[in-house]
């Protein structure tokens, strides 16, 4: 949910608070045995790796990653905790309404039926209807977004 949180913020939080950028590096990688050998990473830091066909995405390095040879780059990240708490609170939602068969992502606005009616919360989303998780959780993550 990380990827899908910094791509929704436009930001990948590859600067530290002084504007310099954390240290990227750029050439062939291997991951073997779920690991990946660089010496850029602190162990339980946030990564981004780009050029890769299994792996692309935002990771935590120590956490397992599928074995591959890629040209790309990687780039070191400093995610505030509260971006990666907000992201876990996502991930639960997402996993409680984010389904197709869920109200939430229904495109009905309320139903009735023997007796029993229901509303829901009235949202935007880029499908035209429903609610998504940008739009319930986008106030919250806006002092980290960029334009």
């Amino acid at each position: 949910m990380l990827t899908e949180v910094c791509q929704y913020l436009h930001n990948w939080f590859n600067r530290k608070p002084d504007g310099s950028e954390y240290p990227k590096e750029s050439g062939t990688f291997t991951i073997e045995d779920g690991v990946l050998n660089t010496e850029i990473l602190a162990d339980g830091q946030y990564f981004r790796i780009l050029g890769s066909l299994f792996n692309d995405g935002v990771h935590k390095f120590g956490d397992a990653l599928t074995d591959e040879t890629f040209d790309g780059e990687i780039w070191s990240m400093g995610i505030p905790q509260d971006v990666v708490k907000r992201a876990e609170v996502i991930t639960e939602w997402m996993e409680k309404y984010g389904g197709a068969d869920s109200t939430a992502m229904s495109p009905y606005q309320s139903e009735s039926f023997d007796g029993y009616s229901y509303s829901k919360q009235q949202g935007s989303s880029a499908s035209g209807g429903g609610v998504n998780w940008q739009s319930v959780f986008g106030a919250d993550l806006a002092p980290w977004r960029k334009v």
